[in-house]
């Protein structure tokens, strides 16, 4: 008596009744996988949406604060051609060169354009007249574009006022610029790439090990069974929580520290200072990291599910922070759905204490949002997260 088992007549071709046979039963195994399902029907439309709409290289309407010390008709002249020129927007007009200072530092505005008192003065005498521009060039790519523009500013801006006795002397290609534009490109003068897109892969890679690893990690437990152990134990949701998560916040403290010594010893990052505020700001984003690694587990049902949830958080992530793109490139409705992500203010945050010092009074609208995310996230993770299995 032979001891293998019989498994029916052999064939020697293909069945096709038996392909389909497997092919309805994948189908019908993807469909009552209701997540994997949407996800493959969700995922090419919230790409094709921010890469169609939301994607832009070449910002416009940048916000610019104007200092206007001189009230002549070329001084009005010359913030007319400046708005004209699609790359600027005047959103405030200050009244001190500090208040331009603090508004540039703190990224209120992306240009502060300074219009001396003697500049009509000095236009009409063809005495050498300046203005001044001081950008943001955090990010060079932000900039760019508003900066190549203000080449051509000085010969388009007056060309019906000066006419006259004050025409420019010479004719054509060889007739002087009435003014010169000084652009002061602040906190990184050499348009160096690197200085904003190494600061931003703190939060990127944070976010993608934190959420991940806490995501399959608690899932693992409810594949393998032993999330029934812990269940029986007396411990509150909010106490597996904090125990779960407590080790991974050691990791995050441990890759934020490997990624800023890299970051200069590679690099040469500016570190200008604004400890105390990155400092705070990386801990509250490593734990509502893990709060939200903790939620997803919740949620999914298998590390397959945990994996696509992470991957759906981080794609949006990546693109509406600010991190790959110019985030004032986006229009209005994609920058109001950056502001809701977390790691948005996070760069905010450590783009800010690198780059520019701020403390964290400067920072503090990106703090409170980052400890709103953590308070946010805690709760819906506790309040999801189930005492008996189901």
């Amino acid at each position: 008596m032979s001891g293998a088992v019989d498994r029916g007549p052999a064939s020697g071709g293909l069945s096709g009744a038996r392909i389909l046979a497997v092919l309805i039963k994948e189908f019908i195994q993807l469909t009552r996988d209701r997540l994997t399902y949407a996800m493959i029907l969700v995922m090419p439309i919230v790409q094709l949406l921010l890469f169609g709409y939301a994607i832009n290289n070449d910002p416009r309407d940048l916000p610019t604060a104007v200092l206007v010390q001189d009230q002549g008709p070329m001084a009005r002249s010359t913030l007319s051609a400046l708005v004209n020129s699609g790359y600027f927007k005047i959103v405030r007009a200050a009244s001190s060169p500090g208040e331009l200072d603090e508004a540039v530092a703190r990224g209120e505005v992306q240009f502060a354009l300074t219009i001396p008192a003697d500049f009509t003065r000095r236009v009409a005498r063809g005495d050498d007249a300046q203005i001044l521009v001081e950008a943001d060039a955090s990010d060079p790519a932000a900039t760019g574009g508003a900066i190549a523009a203000l080449s051509s500013l000085p010969t388009t801006a007056l060309s019906r006022d000066l006419v006259g006795a004050v025409a420019p002397r010479g004719q054509g290609a060889s007739a002087s610029a009435p003014f010169a534009v000084v652009i002061h490109r602040r906190y990184n003068p050499e348009a160096i790439t690197a200085y904003n897109i190494v600061p931003g892969l703190l939060g990127v890679i944070l976010s993608m090990t934190l959420v991940m690893m806490t995501a399959l990690g608690v899932t693992r437990e409810y594949e393998r069974g032993t999330m029934e152990s812990l269940l029986a134990t007396p411990a509150r949701p909010i106490e597996v929580m904090i125990g779960k998560l407590a080790p991974y916040v050691a990791v995050g403290l441990i890759q934020t520290a490997v990624i800023l010594v890299l970051a200069r010893a590679l690099f040469q990052v500016p570190m200008a200072g604004g400890w105390v505020a990155l400092s705070l700001g990386v801990m509250l984003f490593i734990v509502g990291s893990l709060a939200l690694g903790f939620l997803i587990s919740t949620l999914a049902r298998t590390q397959l599910q945990a994996m696509q949830m992470s991957f759906f958080y981080m794609m949006p992530s990546m693109l509406l922070s600010g991190f790959m793109f110019p985030f004032r490139g986006m229009p209005g409705w994609a920058q109001a759905l950056g502001d809701v992500i977390p790691v948005t203010h996070f760069l905010r945050v450590v783009r800010g204490a690198l780059l520019k010092g701020l403390d964290v009074a400067q920072l503090w609208s990106s703090l409170s949002a980052l400890g709103l995310f953590v308070l946010v996230i805690s709760a819906l993770a506790m309040a999801r997260y189930r005492t008996t299995l189901d």
